[in-house]
């Protein structure tokens, strides 16, 4: 920025701060004040950080203010204004901008803050500087905790802040060339922070106990301070080469030595005898070309080998979200003297403040203490200072503090944070796969050390080592992240140096565990197990009892009831619990079981039990006298009983055993599988096999095809592990793949192959075997062209099988069978149900059949690609953050309407960010606004129940009552009409789509019936009338108008293309965004977004003039038409399940009712009740719809059932059930995957 473009005001304020004269400054009298003036101009500056550009072309920080407090540093408080000043000023651009921008001018900005930054941190690096800083400190940290004052605490965190501010600041690639051994500017700030002490308080602070409240800012400057450095680069500072060093060199040297050898023996083999013009040409034989010749190559025979059809094409472009992650800027050695001094520090700083401050710095962090992100420091700190401390003589003593199970745990846990956050939050994936890189690096150091423990002289240092290490290889989630990990590396988001370390410290564990289990013959560690239940719950019928018996047993009953007076004795009483007040087991279900209790014990002919059990029922549920009433006379009490003896009770199943896990893929509709933790016996080379997966091979090869840049110890872990799975699995089939084939081409043609001994013999083992296999096998080559699992692996070496051979677990499936489910799915994969599989299930003659089974057996009968079609559509909301604006408008909102009767229904529908109810209410919870989830349900009107029960209450109506959940859904019909609206809305999606293609058939009769002809104005009113009465007459008025004007357009210009509706207005947009609006333009033909490229609604070109204006007409405000009950579906094909359950618990809440009812007359049994109820006549209509109960979750794709509950609603003429769908629960996402291989 050019300095003559200084604001006026501004540049009167630096000129009022005084002047250099030669090396001493002038401060004028108000230079205080204008210290203060620039500090509120900083804080006020715009987006584009115009002051601060501006400030750092004038050179205030070198000219002015750093000169100011060498010179002045006296005069306190202009010091105090000049050291606030100068914190800004250095502030991190990253900060200022809140990330890299994107927008070209403010990258340009952002570039521009950064350069003054780096003259900043070039004019930092001055000894006199940082004496006066450090003496400033020490004065301050002389004071006692009695007389320091808030202003000094206030200084010494400032000081602090500008340090670690200016050791931030990056050097700048294009200015600072240096080569190794050579001061850069970050080594020249280091010097004068050690010239002038400020190291030797770094230290002090560290280890103080009285300073504790610095620890998180003291570990951030040490980090930084060591940001260019390696511990190995460290420990060896100062002393002789090594043995190791020498050989390691002297490696790289052979090797470089050779390749040059190989290149000249190239040139000379390819300088020719005669002149270029005379190569020749030559017809390759076998090699065909465009055509059907042979092709022709057109040089000499010397270049043959480098020959490729790909010569000459244009570079295939590789799109930006495919493209390899970089790695982090690499480390440089600094001048000798910084490493020297640096590495005194550590020699220093683990000796008296490492274990101390990584106490401090880990409990502020379990604690929260700390800023976001601060955990990368105590990441960093650890595998550094651990990893000098084995370089530099190990003495496990120092680093004591992260030598321990609670280090494991927390490193594992933040890995699993970090890959969950990586794949949540994809703008910043390369964020976490940095700290998740940094993560790993400190649980290698851990392990790494416990390696280091075990070959100590010291007894009880090895004891302690194989402490650490049975319960780290004990434990499930130590011993299987490094699997997880392979299994999920992305190169797209993590770079090869995440990958290097990766695979190094898999063989480093997979050799201590493998040494470990070597002296033991049965290890014992826990394993895994699912218990397997199916999404609906089994229900099993009573069993079947001929009349007769039914009546002896009552019979046999009266007569002991009768005998005993119906009495009862007390520890008959006292032992009968009708419900478990622990139990997860929701109330209403409780209630079902007590009576199917009540009724076994009639059936076991135990009347008291009986008896008590129904009267301890009655006190748990008094409500809707379901056990009878308070007053209930013996006799009643006896005719209930009757009429739950004969009542059809639904009955649940008891839960499957548990399995243990198999290696075929399960699908997550079909089975919901809770993990159970147990213990077995460990088999190492069972361990070994996991491994044997193309997904954990494929990271192997990618870091094997850099083998020339890898050390010698990475190839080594390479080579080490596939040994381990083609020789000591004898799976070398798993190694048969064509691009590693090409790979070992690769090594074997190479001039330094000398150099790579291990790589080269393996190479030649794998081709051996795979040509003698070939020999046998005339398919072996085809196979090269695929990954294979075990499974295939076993079908290329020991002969491939039929269909169905060699799996008991397959279910066979007979022609007939196959023939039947054709049939039916080819007659409803057309019908709009929500699930297909659901429906085709109950109609299928073998009942046995799971959803797994029908799935598969499509896909292999070829009539759907792939299970993923067949997947449930699930609706879900996808704001996850809550801001503070949005936090404070909930509790506002939920002020205003606590004491309404439909507190959730009138927080929702004022809530400017729209949110599942499910959000909301956690959210509620969270903010301890309520403290229970019924507060939030809705109040029932008890004028209307008083008035009810004085009129007399219908059979039905006492039954809907009865029947209904202790708590009415809040929301059922807004849940209902948004699950509508969102079907309509991709349903739309689907038509754009199938118009775009051209496409017809379901798609183009849908789109048909959208269309409406000349003159039929669409019935809209009532619609209009509901968002008129939400405050959306504004956006009414401008759909209006665009309508209008599209029409006199078209009428004008005589052509009619798409026109896009923009909201140019912030009231507009919002109503964009609002499903009632969005549904009222579906409602008048305007088209959504047909794809990714367009953002707007548009008004087709299909409408003419004659028809917009008859929509435009329609949006005129007047009587509301009578909107059709938006919760009536029409009667299809929907899912059965749970329909069954349903009837039953009704049919016995029926048989309830009668028991209440005086009138002898209309005694029924209960399964007439219930055929006269659920029945109903031909006229009646029942609508079956899903709702989401209160407690649902994000979609997930693991899932935990919940209870159903079932609500019957009496709507007039008709009897409504809303079954609830189960409930999706949100399971912790385990980075630890818990599936075996599939080829197993």
């Amino acid at each position: 920025m050019d300095l003559y473009m200084m604001n006026c005001e501004l540049l009167a304020t630096c000129s009022a701060l005084g002047y250099l004269e030669g090396e001493t400054y002038h401060k004028e009298t108000d230079c205080l004040e204008s210290v203060k003036d620039l500090i509120r101009y900083v804080r006020h500056e715009d987006d584009t950080r115009d002051i601060r550009q501006q400030l750092g072309a004038g050179q205030i920080l070198q000219n002015d203010l750093l000169p100011i407090i060498t010179q002045h540093g006296h005069d306190k408080p202009l010091f105090d204004a000049c050291i606030r000043l100068m914190v800004n000023l250095t502030q991190p651009s990253l900060l200022c901008f809140g990330k890299i921008p994107d927008d070209p001018a403010f990258r340009h900005h952002y570039l521009e803050v950064m350069a003054y930054l780096q003259t900043y941190k070039e004019a930092f690096a001055n000894e006199k500087v940082f004496g006066v800083l450090s003496e400033t400190l020490y004065n301050l940290l002389q004071l006692d905790w009695e007389q320091r004052q808030e202003e000094d605490n206030l200084l010494i965190e400032r000081i602090l802040l500008l340090v670690r501010n200016v050791l931030h600041v990056p050097a700048d690639p294009y200015e600072e060339k240096n080569v190794d051994d050579d001061a850069s500017v970050h080594d020249k700030l280091l010097w004068a922070v050690h010239m002038s002490g400020f190291d030797d308080l770094i230290k002090f602070l560290a280890s103080a106990q009285s300073e504790q409240q610095w620890s998180m800012h003291v570990l951030e400057i040490i980090s930084l301070m060591f940001r260019d450095q390696t511990p190995e680069a460290l420990v060896g500072a100062g002393q002789a080469r090594s043995a190791q060093e020498k050989q390691r060199d002297s490696h790289e040297l052979e090797v470089l030595r050779q390749k040059e050898q190989a290149e000249r023996r190239s040139r000379t083999l390819q300088r020719g005898t005669r002149h270029s013009r005379f190569g020749g040409s030559y017809v390759v034989q076998g090699l065909k070309s465009i055509g059907d010749n042979d092709v022709i190559y057109h040089r000499g025979l010397h270049n043959f080998k480098s020959y490729t059809h790909d010569t000459g094409k244009a570079v295939r472009r590789v799109p930006k979200r495919n493209r390899q992650a970089k790695d982090c800027e690499g480390k440089r050695r600094s001048a000798l003297n910084v490493r020297l001094f640096l590495r005194e520090f550590c020699v220093d700083f683990l000796d008296n403040c490492y274990n101390s401050l990584m106490y401090l710095v880990k409990e502020g962090l379990i604690r929260e203490q700390a800023q976001q992100h601060d955990e990368t420091y105590y990441l960093w700190a650890l595998s550094f200072f651990m990893a000098f401390n084995r370089g530099n003589g190990f003495r496990a003593d120092l680093v004591s503090e992260t030598m321990s199970i609670r280090a494991f745990h927390y490193i594992e846990r933040n890995i699993t944070n970090y890959y969950e956050m990586m794949l949540t939050d994809r703008k910043e994936a390369t964020s976490w796969s940095r700290r998740m890189h940094l993560a790993l690096k400190a649980y290698q150091e851990l392990l790494l050390t416990v390696n280091e423990m075990d070959r100590s002289r010291d007894e009880t240092i090895r004891q302690s080592s194989n402490v650490i290490k049975s319960n780290i290889f004990y434990l499930m989630e130590y011993r299987e992240i490094f699997l997880t990990l392979l299994r999920k590396f992305d190169e797209t988001k993590q770079p090869h140096s995440f990958l290097k370390d990766l695979v190094e410290s898999t063989h480093l564990f997979l050799r201590m565990l493998e040494r470990f289990c070597k002296g033991r013959n049965n290890l014992v560690v826990q394993k895994k197990k699912k218990a397997k239940r199916k999404k609906h719950p089994n229900q099993k019928k009573a069993p079947e009892l001929s009349p007769e018996v039914l009546e002896e047993s009552w019979k046999l009953v009266t007569e002991e009831l009768r005998a005993a007076g119906f009495q009862l004795s007390e520890s008959l009483t006292e032992g009968l619990v009708p419900f478990d007040a622990a139990s997860e087991i929701p109330l209403e279900e409780q209630r079902a079981e007590a009576m199917v209790r009540v009724q076994d014990a009639l059936l076991a002919r135990l009347g008291p039990e009986a008896l008590g059990l129904l009267r301890a029922a009655r006190e748990v549920w008094p409500e809707g006298d379901v056990f009878g009433s308070a007053d209930v006379e013996p006799e009643e009490e006896l005719e209930l009983l009757k009429q739950i003896l004969y009542a059809k009770l639904p009955r649940l199943s008891p839960p499957e055993p548990v399995a243990e896990e198999d290696d075929e893929v399960e699908l997550e509709e079909e089975e919901l599988e809770s993990v159970q933790v147990s213990e077995t016996e460990f088999n190492f080379l069972d361990f070994i096999k996991r491994f044997a997966s193309s997904n954990i091979v494929r990271p192997y090869l990618l870091l094997l095809k850099t083998y020339s840049q890898n050390t010698a110890h990475t190839n080594h872990c390479i080579a080490r592990m596939l040994h381990r799975l083609a020789v000591d699995l004898k799976m070398e089939g798993l190694l048969f793949q064509l691009s590693l084939f090409s790979l070992f081409n690769q090594i074997l043609s190479d001039a330094a192959a000398a150099a790579y001994t291990e790589l080269v013999t393996f190479a030649k083992f794998v081709l051996n075997r795979f040509f003698s296999l070939a020999a046998k096998n005339d398919k072996a080559y085809l196979e090269l062209l695929f990954w294979k699992n075990v499974g295939a692996v076993r079908d290329i070496t020991e002969g491939y099988s039929k269909d169905g051979e060699g799996s008991d677990k397959k279910a066979t499936w007979t022609e007939e069978e196959e023939e039947e489910l054709r049939q039916l799915y080819l007659e409803h994969r057309d019908s709009e149900v929500p699930d297909l599989v659901e429906t085709l299930l109950p109609l299928l003659s073998n009942g046995n059949r799971t959803r797994r089974q029908v799935v598969l057996r499509l896909v292999h009968m070829g009539l759907v690609h792939s299970a993923k079609e067949l997947k449930k559509q699930k609706i879900g909301t996808r704001i996850v953050l809550w801001t503070e604006e949005q936090e404070e408008e909930l509790q506002m909102l939920y002020d205003e309407y606590k004491d309404s009767d439909n507190v959730l229904g009138d927080i929702l529908k004022k809530l400017t960010a729209k949110r599942s109810r499910a959000r909301v209410v956690d959210k509620l919870l969270s903010m301890g606004l309520v403290s229970d989830r019924r507060q939030l349900y809705k109040k029932r009107s008890r004028s209307a129940l008083q008035k009810a029960s004085a009129k007399g209450m219908t059979e039905e109506e006492f039954l809907a009552d009865l029947t209904e959940d202790q708590i009415d859904d809040p929301l059922e019909e807004d849940e209902e009409e948004e699950e509508e609206e969102e079907e309509d809305l991709s349903d739309n999606e689907e038509e754009a789509n199938v118009q775009e293609r051209g496409g017809s058939g379901t798609g183009g009769r849908r789109r048909k019936s959208q269309e409406w002809t000349v003159g039929k104005i669409p019935d809209v009113g009532a619609m209009v009338h509901v968002l008129q009465g939400e405050g959306m007459s504004g956006p009414l008025v401008w759909l209006q108008n665009c309508l209008n004007r599209t029409a006199n357009d078209r009428e004008e210009d005589n052509l009619s293309q798409p026109v896009p509706l923009v909201p140019l207005t912030e009231e507009n947009e919002d109503a964009m965004e609002k499903r009632s609006f969005l549904k009222l333009l579906r409602k008048l033909g305007i088209r959504p977004p047909a794809n990714e490229q367009e953002s707007f609604w548009r008004i087709p070109e299909k409408m003419s003039p004659s028809q917009l204006r008859g929509a435009a007409a329609a949006l005129s405000p007047g009587e509301p038409a009578a909107e059709p009950d938006a919760r009536t579906e029409p009667e299809g094909p929907g899912p059965q399940e749970g329909s069954a359950s349903h009837e039953q618990r009704a049919q016995a809440l029926r048989a309830l009712l009668l028991a209440r009812k005086s009138k002898p007359e209309r005694e029924f049994t209960a399964a007439e009740d219930a055929e006269s109820t659920l029945g109903g006549s031909p006229k009646e209509k029942t609508s079956v719809k899903r709702r989401r109960a209160l407690d649902d979750e994000d979609d997930e794709d693991d899932e935990e059932d919940s209870p159903t509950t079932m609500d019957v609603q009496d709507d007039g003429d008709s009897d409504r059930e809303a079954v609830s769908a189960p409930a999706k629960r949100r399971r912790p996402m385990l980075l630890l995957d818990d599936d075996e291989d599939d080829d197993d």
